[in-house]
């Protein structure tokens, strides 16, 4: 038997029974026509050619399915984001909206009751004004641009005329004897002062360290060599007296007992040198060095 849907079977069996090539309905015939399967969804239109087919645009490419949640998003976020950008001093005052294990009961005037900010307080709050604002976009048919405007005017004519009352009366205070500790500005800086003296103290040491591990330091004096330098006067004069200058290293004196400095090297007096002693009684050291002054000497007379 040829292969046929699962919902066309017994279709095919009754074309076999009309055809006398089955003898006999299988057992399940009947059951099958008194509930047929359900028919097949239509099909699709084949496709076309583009020979027949009108020229369309460039359709669009669907966008693919996301498993991201979509984003939550509320009107007063966008009033707020732009409250605390024109009120960046807010921030300091913070507001939260939870107070011990229940949120905070709502204020009983709202809706179009709601028409003023004062109505709240004398001292509103950041979140005060910015729901003012979306009461007045949702309530009273004002656009949201016009709204923000009115709720920050208000707001911040609340907030002045709390400052100056503020002023005024710390000002009676004061008259009347009263003592304030430091506000949080000056304790912040005099914390602020404290850590800028640790950073010196801290310098410091580190400076010690570095010149403790120093083994030696140079210490040159910048007017070093001025007081002896005669700007080659000195070399003028030797030379035009026909002096020769003497290139030979100087001998220092013998410090061992016993050896003196040869007659010969005295430029002035020019006599015998005394008798030597005995090689044999020289230390080797001494030996050394009277030969090395023999031989100096008699470089001089070849000269």
């Amino acid at each position: 038997m040829v292969r046929r849907i699962a919902s066309q079977v017994h279709q095919q069996v009754a074309r076999l029974l009309r055809a006398n090539y089955l003898q006999k309905e299988p057992v399940w015939y009947q059951a099958v026509l008194d509930n047929p399967p359900l028919t097949l969804p239509p099909k699709a239109p084949p496709a076309r050619t583009a020979y027949d087919k009108k020229p369309e645009r460039a359709q669009r490419k669907l966008r693919e399915h996301s498993t991201r949640p979509l984003a939550i998003y509320y009107l007063e976020d966008d009033i707020r984001r732009q409250f605390f950008t024109d009120h960046p001093f807010e921030t300091f005052r913070p507001r939260t909206l939870v107070e011990a294990d229940s949120i905070e009961d709502p204020n009983p005037i709202t809706g179009h009751q709601w028409t003023r900010l004062r109505q709240r307080g004398r001292n509103p709050t950041s979140e005060d004004a910015i729901q003012f604002a979306l009461h007045l976009y949702q309530y009273h048919s004002l656009s949201l641009s016009d709204a923000y405007a009115r709720a920050v005017t208000q707001f911040r004519a609340l907030r002045s005329e709390h400052h100056i009352a503020t002023t005024f009366a710390v000002m009676e205070a004061e008259e009347l004897g009263s003592t304030f500790g430091p506000t949080e500005a000056e304790t912040a800086h005099e914390i602020f002062k404290k850590s800028v003296s640790t950073w010196e103290r801290r310098a410091e040491l580190d400076e010690g360290a570095l010149a403790a591990r120093k083994r030696w330091k140079a210490i040159v004096d910048k007017n070093h060599g001025e007081s002896q330098w005669s700007k080659g006067e000195k070399y003028v004069r030797l030379w035009q007296e026909g002096a020769r200058p003497n290139y030979m290293p100087s001998l220092t004196q013998a410090t061992m007992a016993g050896i003196s400095e040869p007659s010969e090297l005295k430029p002035v007096e020019k006599k015998a040198a005394p008798a030597a002693p005995a090689p044999a009684t020289l230390p080797k050291n001494a030996r050394k060095v009277k030969a090395a002054v023999d031989y100096l000497n008699v470089m001089k007379r070849k000269r």
